[in-house]
């Protein structure tokens, strides 16, 4: 650069707001939970720890499927003779219950 050559600096006035700490949590509260809230965000875990106990198919009681669990109940006692089938029925009921808990958190958003 030449020392004749002029520089031009330019200057942008910039108006920062001051950061809203609330609407910043909400926001990521928001965020954290897919907007149904911390309950909605659990339920299906909540779901799936309470179908883990064998035998009584609870998670489908929690998603209030009342007529299925109760069916499964009596299906699994021909399977009990059956060792395979039953634990089938058994990861069934775990993967069902928290599906049916995520379409009722996503039925609810």
């Amino acid at each position: 650069m030449l020392e004749d050559d002029e520089v031009l600096e330019v200057v942008v006035p910039v108006d920062e707001e001051p950061v809203d700490s609330l609407a910043l949590s909400k926001t990521i509260w928001h965020e954290i939970t897919a907007g149904v809230g911390i309950w909605g965000a659990f339920r299906p875990i909540f779901a799936v720890i309470l179908s883990l106990v064998p035998f009584l198919f609870l998670g489908q009681h929690f998603n209030r499927n009342h007529r299925r669990a109760s069916d499964w109940f009596l299906l699994q006692i021909p399977l009990a003779f059956t060792l395979v089938l039953w634990v089938l029925l058994y990861f069934w009921s775990i993967f069902d219950a928290w599906r049916d808990a995520s379409i009722i958190v996503s039925k609810q958003s």
